[in-house]
């Protein structure tokens, strides 16, 4: 049991160095392994390229995989795709056994591929390092599930809550190692999500330019109900890899949408609701558009419509060790609020760490299995 945990760790280690890169598809790494020495790796790069399992057989060279134990992070696929399925290639280099962590998630094909190994005499072992293997592709599984992109809600605040003082000063709250953290996030999510207020308040870019190499920018999506952001605004001047979208009210300014459409946004028109727009309507229609995960960036206002709605799945809290104080200063999380502790909703599986000189507390909401 520990060789299987200590090879599948290493395919675990392959996969979360492409995390990110391989929408529409998760992210996978595979190890092969004979007589307790590695014999070939790799991993699924991006959408189109050879499946893990097909990369590591390759990477074996003149070795022949006959005999070998493959280590795979999820199950090998059994369908025709853009690639044959991977079951058909491992059945065929004479690997007697295959370890897999992870289940396929997707209804329509889990257990297919371990029952055509298992039906060609291969010995399958399930479940190692199953939870990690989980957490790697949870944005993913959510989406195969339900057709709904994975949403995360990104807070930075003060230990006493706050997120800007009283004059609306928000620059920094968080620290620079904080700040790098957060660049690595929006390289792994489909989509970062800040409200109108952020813009006028902040004027954020929403890029990936704190890391290096800088990678794929992630699509910026605005929520403006009222069309507000000023068309000067810097996420609209500075035009990325990515698209920028602008989700708005189906009565909003017909004249500011030509106009901010004529720069390169695509805007999204929804129904309105009591805070805005309809949040479960704009994840229904990014859904189809295969985004897979929301990063939500600010503000307190948008954050806490997707908490009180029931439709955000993780929780990122940056606490920083500042005491700003002031009954005006804006708090971490504000709109209407729950009216009785019954109602909140309780963070689970909370995981607590240093960053720099700030504390970072990931939970979930809700999860998806």
């Amino acid at each position: 049991m520990k060789t299987d945990t200590h090879w599948m760790r290493k395919a675990l280690a392959l996969a979360r160095s492409v995390q990110g890169k391989t929408h529409p598809n998760p992210t996978v790494g595979c190890v092969i392994v004979k007589n307790n020495r590695l014999l070939g790796q790799g991993y699924h790069k991006f959408a189109g390229a050879p499946h893990a399992e097909i990369d590591a057989l390759t990477s074996c060279g003149n070795n022949s995989a006959s005999g070998a134990t493959c280590y795979i992070t999820m199950e090998p696929c059994n369908h025709f795709g853009r690639t044959p399925p991977c079951t058909d290639a491992l059945i065929k280099s004479g690997i007697k056994r295959v370890v897999i962590a992870l289940r396929d998630p997707n209804p329509e094909v889990t257990g297919g591929g371990i029952e055509k190994l298992k039906a060609h005499g291969i010995d399958v072992s399930v479940g190692i390092e199953e939870e990690k293997a989980r957490k790697l592709n949870e944005a993913w599984i959510k989406w195969i599930q339900t057709g709904l992109p994975f949403v995360i809600i990104k807070i930075a605040a003060s230990l006493d809550g706050k997120v800007a003082t009283k004059t609306g000063d928000s620059k920094w709250i968080t620290g620079e190692k904080s700040r790098h953290y957060v660049h690595r996030l929006r390289q792994r999510v489909s989509c970062v999500m800040i409200g109108s207020g952020t813009v006028l308040s902040d004027d954020p870019l929403l890029t990936v330019r704190k890391l290096y190499p800088k990678g794929p920018n992630p699509l910026r999506l605005i929520a403006d109900s009222r069309l507000r952001s000023p068309l000067q605004a810097k996420i609209f001047q500075n035009q990325t890899d990515a698209k920028t979208i602008i989700a708005t009210a189906h009565s909003s300014d017909t004249e500011k949408k030509i106009k901010l459409t004529t720069q390169g946004i695509e805007i999204i028109e929804l129904s309105k609701s009591k805070n805005g727009i309809d949040l479960e309507e704009l994840l229904q229609l990014l859904g189809k558009k295969h985004i897979e995960s929301i990063l939500v960036e600010g503000g307190p206002t948008l954050a806490m419509s997707f908490i009180q709605s029931g439709l955000a799945d993780k929780v990122l809290f940056f606490i920083a060790p500042l005491l700003i104080g002031g009954k005006n200063a804006r708090c971490a999380l504000e709109g209407e609020g729950f009216d009785l502790l019954a109602e909140a909703p309780v963070v689970k599986r909370c995981d607590v760490r240093r960053i720099g000189r700030d504390i970072l507390v990931e939970g979930y909401i809700r999860s998806f299995e």
